[in-house]
């Protein structure tokens, strides 16, 4: 396993990460997982307090006891579940913020989170109260680090210029290359880290049945497919080179990869393994789709 420096931070996190909202209902299955991936080397760990009102932090807290100092937690926080459980509001407040992670700490069973996540963001937020939020939790050590998970290029320029974001999460595939076209370069530029996640693409690049993909129709995603097919190997699999493809790119830091079974886990430790993907594989991938722009999905 292979681990890289989250933008500013010093936090180096395994090239590999799990996001753990794929994790189920089972405590004892759950915990294996981790703690197979944990013997494997990966050692950040993605969860939100919105998934599976709370249970799933609750899941991974459990899970990570004995082995909290080896690993890094990161959570998410916006989005505020109904009283009757039907749906979820967005709240980017600053006193919801601060609430919640109390919450998410008694869950995880931890004294501080590694890394605390906005949950989305438009730019009709309060964004300076939400930064300040974020800047007190810092300053109480009750997190080390914070960062946005979104896909709105106006939202992710906004935290770039007045905030000490490490990190951003955001989508990213060879049949979503729309970060390529304006937040990567901005992001290298200011030091920030890219989580990427959907690397598989809902596993339309691994074998799952063709079906349109954002603004690609089905015969796309199915030379899209194909020519990871092509490119993998005895010694790369077809998500090893869907991984490997989104990692190749600097702004990346790390592939957030969920993982349900035992056999997921171990294919995400062997896309760690893989031959990374070589200049030629690279264009080879590129040009069998022209590349999809933010501008068409504001």
């Amino acid at each position: 396993m292979q681990y890289r420096q989250l933008g500013k931070s010093d936090l180096h996190i395994s090239e590999i990460s799990y996001g753990c909202m794929s994790l189920g209902s089972d405590d004892a299955d759950n915990a294996r997982l981790v703690h197979q991936a944990i013997d494997g080397g990966i050692n950040f760990f993605d969860t939100a307090d919105l998934y599976d009102h709370g249970q799933n932090e609750i899941s991974l807290g459990k899970a990570l006891q004995g082995r909290r100092t080896n690993v890094l937690i990161a959570s998410k926080a916006g989005n505020q579940w109904r009283p009757d459980g039907s749906g979820w509001d967005w709240n980017p407040r600053r006193d919801y913020i601060l609430s919640c992670v109390e919450e998410s700490l008694r869950r995880l069973q931890t004294d501080y989170i590694d890394l605390y996540q906005l949950h989305g963001g438009t730019l009709e937020d309060p964004t300076d109260e939400t930064i300040s939020a974020f800047e007190t939790l810092r300053q109480q050590g009750k997190i080390r680090y914070y960062g946005i998970s979104s896909i709105r290029p106006n939202v992710i320029r906004t935290f770039v210029e007045r905030s000490n974001i490490v990190s951003v999460m955001m989508q990213y595939s060879l049949l979503d290359r729309r970060p390529e076209e304006s937040c990567f370069p901005l992001l290298e530029q200011h030091n920030i880290g890219v989580l990427a996640r959907g690397a598989v693409a809902k596993g339309l690049l691994i074998g799952k049945t063709p079906a349109p993909y954002l603004d690609y129709n089905e015969a796309d995603v199915t030379k899209a497919a194909a020519a990871i097919q092509r490119l993998s190997t005895a010694g790369r699999s077809a998500a090893a080179t869907a991984l490997r493809y989104v990692l190749q790119q600097p702004a990346v830091t790390s592939a957030v990869v969920g993982m349900r079974t035992a056999q997921q886990v171990e294919e995400a430790l062997e896309a760690a393994r893989a031959t990374p993907l070589t200049a030629p594989e690279i264009q080879q991938l590129q040009q069998v789709l022209p590349a999809n722009l933010y501008e068409q999905h504001r």
